[in-house]
């Protein structure tokens, strides 16, 4: 191979690479084999130091979302997320904001901005959190949907937005 064929190749990998962290990697269905992932229980404190378990919504169609104060990409999509949990709470989804974040920082923002769904506090943890939940990236904002079953069927890295999340919680509802 010439030089200029590997140079070309190195440079369209990279191009192919960089589209695709730009847009985020989208997985529509979380699956293994065909076989769904199942949404593992854990504990987290919301802001105001209560205990949830995740489990507290099963039965729900739950979107949640990892966040962060500090995170651009996750305050562009709040908005997003408040608005499908205000057209949608009375329908059986709840979004659910797990931050990586402090108490205190999470608390003033949510008071700040309005936020209409459940915010819990993962602190440093959270990205470990996210990992055991398909976060293959490393990074937030990540985004999953889990049915009614507890089955993870969708996955997002990257910032979200209501009409991407709708076409995948509509035929849930239905």
């Amino acid at each position: 191979m010439n030089t200029n064929a590997l140079i070309f190749a190195v440079a369209l990998v990279a191009l192919i690479a960089g589209v695709i962290t730009k847009s985020g990697v989208l997985t529509p269905m979380g699956t293994l084999g065909g076989v769904p992932e199942k949404l593992t229980d854990t504990r987290l404190l919301d802001v105001a130091n209560t205990p949830h378990q995740i489990s507290e919504w099963q039965g729900k169609i739950r979107v949640i979302n990892f966040w962060a104060t500090w995170c651009p990409p996750c305050r562009k999509e709040i908005p997003e997320l408040i608005a499908l949990q205000q057209n949608y709470s009375n329908r059986g989804v709840v979004v659910i904001g797990i931050a990586i974040d402090e108490i205190t920082a999470v608390a003033k923002y949510q008071s700040e901005n309005g936020i209409n769904y459940p915010l819990l506090i993962a602190n440093d943890n959270g990205m470990e959190l996210a990992k055991s939940w398909g976060d293959s990236v490393g990074a937030v904002p990540f985004t999953l949907v889990v049915n009614q079953q507890d089955e993870i069927i969708f996955k997002h890295a990257g910032a979200v937005d209501l009409q991407m999340l709708e076409s995948i919680i509509q035929p849930l509802i239905n």
